[in-house]
């Protein structure tokens, strides 16, 4: 996510390493931030009044003993960057609620419909999704096919054209539901007729929340179709989507805030599950290293991942076996892409990517390789000879190499475990 930006921040903090708190220093720090802003497409009005908080609170600070100049850049960008984001929104639900989703053609809306509908229904509220775009060829069908897979109900139709039809009976539809997501048509800020459309719909079926879903590849023109809807409907609070493709995400975020709309959601990737209550703290910690414990707490309290008491003592005594093992890397699995869960610890040095790509293959090829065994052979992986290994191997699509790593590496982690605790390492 945002890895330009990422690397633009790393880079200008690391060049601080070699310099002590002088006026040279500063400026060329400035510098680096604010080139690293604009190619992020942040507006050059609000980089140069950022850029000048850091300048200001950097001169006037005294040093402190034992914090270096990089650590006091590192915490007053954390605290300017988290205040320009805007506040920590919480999404404030009734007991009934009616969410009205708009934005421009291709935000993403239609699949943050089923993200928003599946993050709510995780946490205890039943969810209804009322298709009313109209316009777009398919998109009933495809909001039903998302929404399948996750075991969410879909209203709309394909041969009524009458949006406002559509909601009325979609409404009375999910009457019991206690929360209902409404996906309207995308619509340009410059087409007059489907923004009138819009201004009706909200007039009268009036949500409870009105979203703006907004792409991040568009940059810092989020700030022009934000202020164009709020005049329209009254914009509750935004979705920025697609922070995981461009380079311009930063843009969009600044200049989502910059309207004074609160931030409530990002989505980073194409999952159903790629949806975040947004954090400007938590965000702005993974963007310059900082991490985000919290959020991976969160994912993991979200995934419901589990270890019994019983798992717990055969893992420490070293006594789990293959069929465990299987079960963490399932649960794992729960949590989300691999670089994600490394982006939000707060690791010193940067993972290489190609690393991260061998570690999900090999992850990937494990698990193959364990749902290719028997039952016995899970639980005793000392009966494996040269006939099973080879069995294993056609079975799971891998190579008798790969096989022996697995059982290589599975005993290497049991001799470790039963070392730390006896040396009372790390436990």
């Amino acid at each position: 996510m945002l890895e330009e930006l990422k690397e633009g921040l790393k880079n200008a903090f690391d060049k601080l390493r070699r310099s002590g708190v002088d006026e040279k220093a500063i400026k060329e720090f400035i510098l680096d931030l604010q080139r690293t802003l604009i190619k992020a497409d942040v507006n050059a009005k609000v980089v140069f009044e950022f850029s000048k908080k850091v300048e200001e609170r950097l001169r006037n600070s005294s040093e402190l003993p034992g914090i270096s100049f990089k650590e006091l850049a590192i915490k007053i960008v954390y605290e300017e960057m988290a205040q320009l984001l805007g506040g920590d929104y919480k999404l404030q639900l009734k007991p009934k609620n009616v969410i009205m989703l708009v934005g421009i053609q291709g935000s993403g809306k239609t699949t943050f419909s089923v993200k928003l509908g599946n993050y709510l229904k995780q946490r205890g509220y039943s969810v209804g999704i009322i298709e009313a775009d109209v316009y777009r060829p398919g998109a009933f069908e495809q909001v039903s096919q998302l929404a399948e897979k996750v075991g969410l109900n879909v209203y709309g139709s394909k041969d009524e054209k009458d949006p406002r039809k559509i909601v009325e009976t979609g409404l009375k539809h999910f009457s019991d539901k206690s929360i209902i997501i409404i996906d309207t048509a995308g619509r340009h800020k410059n087409e007059q007729e489907l923004m009138k459309e819009v201004r009706e719909l909200y007039s009268e079926f009036n949500p409870t929340l009105t979203l703006l879903v907004i792409d991040a590849t568009i940059g810092q023109q989020a700030y022009y179709q934000a202020k164009a809807f709020a005049e329209t409907v009254s914009v509750g609070g935004i979705v920025i989507t697609k922070l995981d493709g461009t380079a311009k995400g930063g843009g969009a975020l600044a200049a989502a805030a910059a309207t004074g709309a609160k931030i409530y959601f990002i989505s980073t990737g194409e999952r159903i599950d790629d949806i975040e209550e947004f954090n400007p703290k938590r965000f702005v910690g993974r963007l310059i290293g900082m991490g985000d414990l919290e959020g991976l707490l969160e994912r993991v309290k979200n995934a419901e991942i589990k270890v019994s008491k019983e798992q717990a003592k055969k893992i420490m005594s070293g006594r789990f076996t293959l069929e465990d093992f299987l079960e963490q890397i399932e649960q794992m699995e729960k949590l989300g892409p691999m670089e994600k869960i490394i982006e939000m610890l707060p690791l010193p040095v940067k993972v290489d990517k190609k690393e991260i790509e061998r570690a999900k293959v090999q992850t990937k090829k494990w698990k193959a390789i364990i749902l290719s065994m028997t039952s016995e052979e899970r639980v005793n992986p000392r009966i494996l000879n040269a006939t099973r290994i080879r069995r294993i191997a056609i079975g799971s699509g891998t190579s008798e190499k790969d096989v022996k790593e697995l059982l290589e590496a599975f005993e290497k982690g049991k001799i470790f475990i039963k070392e730390a605790k006896r040396t009372r390492f790390a436990f």
